[in-house]
């Protein structure tokens, strides 16, 4: 099976958008770690670091970027293996990577107040020990 689709461009209420070429090998990248049978941590740390830092980034914080991003992990049901594997503080912040990350530029006091934007995403990875 192959991997979900990763949209290429928005054209919302809010945006019309293409997505950086940039984030679709920092999302695959995080979803071949979390599919692998035997998912390495550490490998999964650094690969969701990777995805975070580029959305809270200058260039990377946009409104394509953060709905392209919450679309992929939000679909996780169409991925070739759940995350149930992985320890409870990812399996927590793959699911926040698909709820409301999507409001953080349309939106961002419900992105803010949902504790989902890149940057309290990040924070939130980098205090998983």
């Amino acid at each position: 099976m192959q991997a979900p689709t990763i949209i290429e461009r928005v054209d919302d209420f809010y945006a019309r958008e293409r997505v950086s070429p940039e984030l679709a090998p920092l999302i695959l990248e995080v979803y071949a770690q979390v599919v692998r049978t035997d998912t390495e941590v550490r490998a999964l740390h650094k690969a969701l670091d990777d995805l975070l830092t580029f959305l809270a980034s200058p260039t990377g914080r946009t409104h394509a970027n953060c709905v392209a991003t919450d679309s992929f992990f939000m679909n996780n049901d169409r991925w070739e293996r759940d995350w149930e594997h992985v320890s409870e503080p990812y399996r927590d912040l793959l699911g926040l990577l698909g709820d409301a990350l999507h409001d953080t530029i349309a939106a961002p006091e419900i992105a803010e107040n949902f504790d989902n934007t890149p940057e309290q995403l990040l924070s939130q990875l980098r205090q998983i020990k």
